[in-house]
């Protein structure tokens, strides 16, 4: 797994990051931390003295553009000819990239500014010197001068050996200054590498969990951690990867139970044209979910996403017990004007043998995926264990709490429907018996 620290500045990131390591390397939840900061980079730094360098004539423009033309590879020019083009690349000879001791041999010009791919190299003393490397600083207007009479002394020569390079050379008369007059130079360490994510300099600590701890567990101990070290604000961290794919998907599981337990109870509300009896089907609902996690614990199996895929499964499920039940009372009572008690007590005796046929062959079914056999057998456990668990332990406990659900929420619904009439009658004026039709005269014996 990975967790990324970031930073707004590397000098932060520097000072944070082995603080973040050692509290990491402290904790038991995980191991194998490794960062992928590589610091021991060797580096040259050089130091301007701008008071001497503008006592020279020269500005910073001129010093970082010589340095750039040196190493940096800059297209000063193209070469022409009747098929290709070809782009000349300034750059110092490869034979002193060895050593930074060549940069006591640079000499910067003091003939105008330098910049960007404009500029050339200022000069390289003799014993650096390579073909073309004493040519002067050109303004704009002189390096698309000095491109056009490149091109044109290659079309008269038909573009043999590239053409002419003294036709590139400047012949004014400069001033030439070597770096190490107004530059001091020490070696340093640098990062070989600066990773960023999101905009920001980042450091990224790959880690694995001990047998045992899951997931969720190592992510608490890494928050921890990071409230303990007292990280500034300029340095936050976050998981990336699997866990936070994990964490993404885990965090949307509340909504769509909430969501589902709505649309549950929409379509039992139009289905049974009432407000109360889809709260009874509903409340079979934390049964088997209890089940589904008492049977992860119990074979010590972590509530994955492939576990709660099980346990929306048994919302569809478990909740058909309590249809198969209430939907034969409320028929009862509605045909043969049972009294709830009456109609609930006869629909537990003739409605007991589909139930168990059918919450049977649930268990049976998910039993195989439970057991774990075959290849990748561990994907699927998690699925059939909460399945099976679940199932399991509501089977046990609906058969008891349904029909004490249907009475109590049987009494609630007709405490509300007379309290709504009461209080409508009232804001009415009238008396509820008012609205009672007079019965119809029995007819002549």
């Amino acid at each position: 797994y990975e967790y990324t620290v970031q930073a707004d500045t590397i000098e932060d990131l520097n000072k944070w990051v082995p603080k973040i390591q050692d509290g990491l390397y402290g904790i038991p939840e995980i191991d194998s931390v490794d960062p992928d900061q590589q610091p021991g980079g060797l580096e040259m730094q050089l130091q301007i003295d701008r008071q001497t360098a503008a006592r020279m004539g020269l500005a910073t423009n001129q010093i970082s553009g010589t340095l750039q033309n040196l190493f940096s590879e800059a297209a000063v020019s193209t070469i022409y000819n009747d098929k290709n083009q070809y782009r000349v690349i300034m750059e110092v000879a490869p034979s002193f990239w060895t050593s930074p001791d060549s940069l006591r041999d640079v000499y910067v010009s003091t003939s105008g500014n330098i910049s960007g791919s404009q500029a050339t190299a200022g000069s390289v003393s003799s014993n650096v010197a390579t073909a073309g490397s004493d040519a002067t600083a050109l303004s704009a207007a002189q390096a698309a001068a000095e491109a056009v009479r490149n091109q044109q002394q290659n079309s008269l020569t038909g573009g043999q050996g590239g053409g002419s390079t003294s036709s590139a050379v400047s012949t004014r008369v400069e001033k030439m200054v070597p770096l190490s007059a107004f530059v001091s130079m020490a070696p340093g360490t640098a990062p070989l590498s600066v990773n960023h994510q999101d905009g920001f300099v980042a450091t990224t600590f790959s880690y694995s969990t001990p047998e045992g701890i899951s997931v969720g567990q190592a992510t608490a101990a890494i928050n921890r951690v990071m409230e303990q070290i007292h990280v500034p604000i300029s340095v936050h961290g976050g998981f990336i990867g699997t866990v936070r794919l994990a964490q993404q998907s885990m965090g949307a599981i509340p909504l769509l139970i909430l969501a589902a337990i709505v649309i549950i109870y929409l379509v039992l509300g139009m289905l049974y044209e009432s407000y109360i009896h889809p709260l009874t089907i509903i409340s079979t609902l934390p049964s088997a979910g209890v089940g589904a996690l008492l049977a992860l614990l119990l074979f010590r199996i972590e509530f994955s996403l492939i576990a709660f895929i099980g346990v929306m499964l048994l919302i569809g499920v478990v909740k058909k017990n309590a249809i198969i039940m209430i939907d034969f009372a409320i028929g009862l009572m509605r045909r043969e004007g049972m009294s709830a008690h009456d109609a609930i007590y006869k629909a537990c005796l003739l409605r007991f043998r589909p139930i168990m046929m059918t919450t049977t062959g649930a268990i049976l079914g998910a039993l195989p995926l439970a057991i774990g056999l075959g290849e990748g057998s561990e994907l699927r456990q998690p699925l059939g264990i909460s399945i099976v668990g679940g199932l399991f332990l509501s089977q046990i406990l609906t058969l008891y709490t349904t029909p004490v659900m249907f009475l109590y929420m049987d009494r609630f619904g007709n405490w509300t429907s007379g309290f709504w009439n009461r209080w409508y009658h009232g804001m009415m004026g009238d008396k509820p018996e008012d609205h009672i039709p007079a019965p119809k005269p029995l007819p002549a014996e």
